[in-house]
């Protein structure tokens, strides 16, 4: 998708990538076995972690980044959370969800051209 855009340095010319919670969390699984664990996942955990969310977007913003229009990576509860926390401090104009590129390879792999030419779409209508 990054090439498509015009490469790396156009791409990270024009797009900041941070994370809702820069932390990452795990759990053992039914089979014993640890694995990644989504902050949303859990309303003990998201209640647990919403300040120093809240706190980690705030310096991510003070980065200078233009702010208009969010992208979100995560169009489910990933983009509920990060609406609700917009709503509450007004940190973007718009936030716009687009399915998370590692559910797109994991699930949707045969449809990739599709939702690299629906990102680069968003892109585009929404940059300009």
């Amino acid at each position: 998708m990054i090439e498509r855009y015009g490469g790396s340095e156009k791409f990270f010319g024009d797009f900041f990538i941070g994370a809702v919670s820069p932390l990452g969390f795990t759990c053992k699984g039914k089979n014993g076995r640890i694995k990644n664990f989504n902050y949303y996942d859990s309303p003990y955990l998201m209640q647990a972690v919403s300040g120093f969310i809240s706190e980690s977007l705030r310096k991510q913003l003070e980065l200078g980044i233009k702010r208009d229009v969010c992208f979100c990576m995560g169009s489910g509860k990933n983009f509920r959370y990060l609406s609700r926390v917009n709503e509450n401090f007004g940190y973007f104009g718009r936030i716009e969800p687009l399915d998370h590129p590692r559910f797109i390879m994991q699930y949707r792999a045969k449809q990739k051209d599709q939702y690299i030419e629906h990102y680069l779409r968003k892109f585009s209508e929404l940059m300009s």
